[in-house]
């Protein structure tokens, strides 16, 4: 079969998304290749449809045990013989495992990286033919990714011990330069193709909420989405068990999973969550890692996470069916101060020098760094996003503000209001010259706040001009106002032990007044807009505070825009509206699904995602063959679960079917 009939028959889809068609070819022509795709992108159908094609066995090695269950679980539903290999199971499945594998039972096997090591695998693989070696989660290879394990290296051992070298692809769902550099080497891709899809994921709605009390707010969030699955995310595990309990508390069905657990509560709790015997898990970011919920409807971060790489790949387990969904960030500045805790006392690894961990602790520092810029830029989320993974923001679309405002995010939609600062900020900036560029943070905003200790007034500081010109302005706020300079390279902040601010490549083109200062605002009369108007009336008491509250100020609250359709049905924000007679035909569709799920012991969406349910509502087939046309209906699930459905549809019309149909 060619790869586009595998799609259709095996997984039940027409069309191939952005980038899997070019990745699968390149992987039967038998050449090497690394694919970099968002959380959501469908990597796994790069190698699944391939090693259905190549005459061997492949191994995708993995370190997600979750996504090796789901994984196997739905080939084996769609009729593909598959098997894992992981610490999840006995000894004796292990060797069972082993054993049906050496008689050449699977086409595909998933093995963790710990697992390559072991007298049981060598036997393997001398006693079958190994066609292609899928590397999932390959950033791992690399000790400046931020999730290195050094047993990914013995994949290397591994393939040199072939007889036969079979086509490495390689796939991760972020890599910086330097990481993707390293899986090349390390890995020793020959002349690999690199393919990189787009990391947009336009039906998720970004959203940086700044709050002071986190627990009031994601309470009263997942209040108002009780109906929807969703994640909270948390730094700690207290924070985790806090939140768990209190939503249970007001009557909102939630587990938790973190690494205090054990291993039974935790297999436990995540079944309850896949099963959707509860709606929302609180958990550590331990969680998620290769589960395929497609219908989570809201990520929330309770916590601002360490860097890009691990906010998006968490956020991106929201609407993996394409429907819309959103990703909230809870946001106070005591998640700086958390953070840098967690990356100074991170453990350090033994197989690494002292020069090399100081080298990721810098560039832990600095990843964190990004996620405090985001959570505090006023220009569009999904732009800083896109640009930090290297994509250049295009919006064609109707939702669209500009060709780098997406309009859909909370900065787009005007939920937050924004204070023009710029006069303030040409302060500040004045005070660092003023200053030689000889001090850090902490004494340029004394001087500005007019703080007469001893250090300032031996060193002459309170005769400068600009001493005290920002006083009513708290820390917190000049804080902020100096991260804003600094993300728009007004200022720069020098490394090392005692950091330095110094001036930025565009401060004369801040200078020539090309470039304005905001920054965020999350409510009307705040403490911050009463420090400006003191501030201001001081310098200026002829002009009044609306002269100076221009920028992008808007209504908070605001409402997400209406998401279009796209032809990239399960990547884009493409939404589907039932009318009230389909709502009504699709709850009954969940009815027979949930019934089916029970029956066979698996998750719902396993067996037909939201989307393929909502189609049926819409074509209503009846048939075998119509029932074959609805996307995500594949030939074995429907032999299995397709005469159930078209029952349901028949008898929802008043219309009769004929069940000889599926007696094939």
């Amino acid at each position: 079969m060619t790869s586009n009939e595998i799609l259709k028959s095996v997984f039940g889809y027409e069309e191939f998304r952005s980038g899997q068609k070019e990745i699968i070819d390149e992987i039967l022509a038998k050449k090497d290749c690394l694919g970099i795709m968002p959380t959501g992108a469908g990597k796994s159908i790069c190698y699944q449809v391939p090693a259905l094609q190549l005459p061997g066995i492949t191994i995708v090695i993995s370190p997600l045990i979750s996504l090796m269950k789901d994984q196997v679980f739905a080939l084996n539903q769609a009729g593909i013989h598959a098997a894992y290999i992981n610490s999840s199971l006995t000894e004796r499945q292990i060797s069972m495992a082993f054993d049906n594998a050496c008689r050449g039972q699977y086409k595909i096997i998933y093995i963790a990286p710990e697992r390559l090591d072991t007298k049981r695998f060598f036997e393997l693989i001398h006693a079958v033919d190994i066609s292609m070696v899928a590397v999932d989660e390959a950033h791992c290879i690399s000790q400046w990714g931020q999730d290195f394990r050094p047993a990914y290296l013995n994949i290397v051992k591994f393939v040199n011990m072939l007889e036969r070298r079979p086509v490495i692809a390689a796939f991760t769902a972020t890599a910086t330069k330097e990481v993707k550099e390293d899986i090349i080497k390390i890995l020793g891709l020959n002349n690999p193709q690199v393919f990189i899809t787009s990391f947009d994921r336009p039906n998720l709605y970004f959203r940086v909420k700044h709050v002071t009390s986190k627990p009031v707010e994601a309470l009263r969030y997942c209040s108002e989405h009780r109906d929807e699955c969703g994640i909270v995310y948390c730094a700690t595990r207290k924070n985790v068990d806090e939140i768990c309990d209190l939503l249970n508390s007001k009557g909102i069905p939630a587990t938790r999973y973190h690494a205090g657990l054990t291993n039974k509560e935790r297999s436990k709790n995540q079944d309850d969550f896949i099963y959707d015997r509860v709606k929302v898990v609180v958990a550590t970011n331990a969680f998620g890692m290769g589960i395929d919920k497609s219908d989570v409807r809201y990520v929330l971060h309770y916590n601002m996470p360490q860097s890009m790489e691990n906010y998006y790949q968490e956020a991106g387990r929201a609407g993996r069916d394409g429907e819309e969904s959103e990703c909230l960030l809870l946001y106070n500045p005591q998640d700086i101060i958390i953070n840098r805790f967690l990356i100074e006392n991170k453990e350090a690894k033994d197989d690494i020098d002292i020069e090399t961990q100081k080298e990721i602790a810098r560039r832990d520092s600095k990843r964190l760094q990004v996620m405090i810029d985001y959570c505090n830029t006023t220009a569009c989320l999904r732009t800083f996003i896109l640009q930090y993974f290297g994509e250049q923001a295009d919006y064609k679309d109707s939702r669209a503000n500009s060709m780098t405002a997406c309009g859909h995010c909370c900065n787009c939609c005007n939920e937050v209001d924004f204070v023009d600062v710029t006069n303030e900020a040409s302060k500040l900036v004045d005070c660092v010259y003023e200053l030689g560029e000889r001090f850090g943070q902490g004494m340029v905003i004394s001087v500005l706040r007019g703080d007469d200790n001893d250090r300032i007034i031996r060193m002459g500081l309170n005769e400068l001009s600009s001493f005290a010109s920002l006083a009513s302005l708290s820390e917190r706020s000049l804080k902020d106002i100096i991260n804003e300079l600094i993300r728009q390279e007004v200022l720069v902040k020098t490394t090392g032990q005692y950091p330095l601010l110094q001036m930025g490549p565009r401060r004369k083109v801040f200078d020539n007044g090309d470039i304005k200062i905001s920054i965020r605002d999350e409510g009307k009369d705040s403490k911050f807009k009463r420090e400006l108007t003191r501030s201001r009336k001081r310098s200026l008491s002829s002009m009044s505070e609306s002269d100076f509250l221009g920028g992008r100020a808007g209504t908070r609250g605001g409402k997400r825009g209406p998401v279009g359709i796209s032809r990239d049905y399960y990547t884009s924000a493409s939404k589907i509206n039932l009318s009230p007679e389909a709502e009504e035909l699709l709850a009954n569709l969940k009815e027979v699904r949930k019934s089916i799920a029970a029956r066979e012991k698996m998750p719902a969406y396993i067996i037909f995602g939201d989307k393929t349910l909502m189609q049926m509502c819409i074509y209503r087939p009846t048939s075998y063959e119509e029932m074959l046309g609805i996307s995500g209906v594949g030939e074995n699930k429907n032999k299995k679960y397709g005469l159930e459905f078209a029952r349901e549809i028949a008898k929802f019309d008043g219309k009769k079917i004929d069940d000889s149909d599926w007696d094939l």
